[in-house]
């Protein structure tokens, strides 16, 4: 198993990069789907966190999700980047709809 390369990116504020999750090539019922029609996950393993919304007081809210956290984000949610050769979602924490634990 290959290991995972450290994300060299920092998110600002409380934005958080996202890596997508590899998206079957399978359907449930054994059919190959070829890349166009393959729907892009929703699901994804958080990679790096900003420090957190700028409070009026100046001090930061506290982020609710860590690194290596398992995520579902909406479909439209974020910002596709390619960064390193990795493809990344830069998003808002309020963009992501649950935890996977």
């Amino acid at each position: 198993m290959a290991k995972k390369k450290k994300i060299k990116i920092k998110p600002l504020n409380e934005r958080i990069i996202v890596r997508r999750l590899e998206a079957a090539e399978e359907s449930e019922g054994g059919i190959l789907l070829p890349d166009a029609a393959q729907e892009k996950p929703r699901e994804g393993e958080v990679v790096s966190v900003g420090e957190g919304r700028l409070l009026e007081s100046g001090d930061r809210a506290a982020m609710q999700l860590k690194v290596g956290a398992r995520v579902i984000f909406g479909s439209y949610a974020g910002t596709e980047v390619k960064f390193d050769g990795d493809d990344l979602l830069i998003m808002s924490e309020d963009d992501v709809l649950a935890v996977i634990e």
